[in-house]
């Protein structure tokens, strides 16, 4: 339920779909910590550390029931996320309290959590952009045929069809797709790596076995659904990773501008209109207009977005 005493982002609270808010929410990314937390103790258990079957059955038995009252409670305490995520978790499976985090920096789920998201992200909108290309390729056959007229500097030049104007959109949307799933595809996640990106802690744990601590970041990312991670980090994974997939964002947005606007300045010319539901007011004051708001507000959202780069 919403709380109309507290500010909401209207791009959550209007825009957003329900898979895109379940991708980001507290709960997903809290619950994905677990995960990481489990696939790391299953792997160090699996190269030989002290790490007993009881604990790991343990942690998987309650990767999704998070007490965030009693995590607020710890977090008063310790003034610290992760830790008090830590302390939580411990206390629901105790036989795994000690080896929970076993070498690992806070970046471990955080920054890994946030790759994961950002994958599963690309993935949520790569199906949404098949959808788009598929009713723009409906349309561009459906009109093939029904003559228009095509325009220069927004002037009056030749003719065309409706069809070769939605394919022009669905170009565009094409190109979007093959970039999502490149993107997909070669998003690295950040692994095993240590407080500083050394791996110090896991040298010390494995004796200084290098080809067990190798295993151990390939083992991890596998677990997660990876086959790389990056090759070297500080603390956090390097930041370029958000701004390719951002760029890969502003890509969408500007297709998306470029397809609304042209509807916005159609309408104008009474060539092209959305539709408008039975009941639809389009101004409060003048009730029979026509607005283009589902492109005025594709405009505005894909603005922002092609700025965030």
């Amino acid at each position: 339920m919403a709380n109309h005493n507290s500010y909401e982002s209207p791009l959550t609270g209007r825009y957003a779909s329900k898979e895109m808010s379940s991708n980001w929410s507290a709960q997903r990314k809290h619950s994905t910590w677990r995960r990481l937390w489990v696939a790391l103790a299953e792997s160090e258990k699996e190269l030989g550390l002290n790490i007993t079957q009881e604990q790991i059955d343990q942690m998987k038995a309650h990767l999704d029931d998070i007490d965030f009252a009693a995590v607020a409670q710890e977090e008063a305490k310790l003034r610290h996320d992760v830790m008090s995520h830590i302390h939580v978790f411990g206390d629901q499976c105790p036989a795994a309290k000690p080896i929970i985090h076993l070498g690992a920096t806070s970046c471990f789920v955080t920054d890994n959590t946030e790759i994961i998201q950002m994958r599963d992200g690309l993935k949520i909108i790569l199906g949404k952009l098949w959808k788009v290309a598929s009713i723009l390729a409906e349309n561009a056959k459906k009109y093939k045929d029904l003559p228009t007229l095509g325009f220069t500097h927004y002037q009056p030049a030749q003719l065309t069809t409706v069809g070769k104007r939605f394919c022009l959109y669905l170009q565009d949307i094409l190109f979007d797709i093959e970039r999502v799933e490149r993107e997909i595809e070669s998003i690295p996640m950040r692994g095993v790596k240590g407080t500083t990106g050394t791996q110090a802690s896991f040298m010390e744990l494995f004796a200084g076995d290098h080809d067990k601590i190798r295993k151990l970041d390939k083992m991890v990312a596998a677990k997660m659904g990876f086959d790389h991670t990056v090759g070297v980090s500080g603390q956090t994974y390097t930041r370029k990773i958000d701004y390719y997939v951002l760029s890969v964002l502003s890509g969408i947005g500007q297709s998306a501008y470029k397809m609304a606007g042209d509807v916005r300045l159609l309408a104008n010319l009474k060539e092209m209109e959305e539709p408008f539901e039975k009941s639809q007011v389009g101004s409060s004051a003048m009730a029979y207009k026509r607005n283009p708001m589902r492109s005025e507000r594709v405009c505005s959202l894909a603005r922002y977005l092609m700025n965030l780069p």
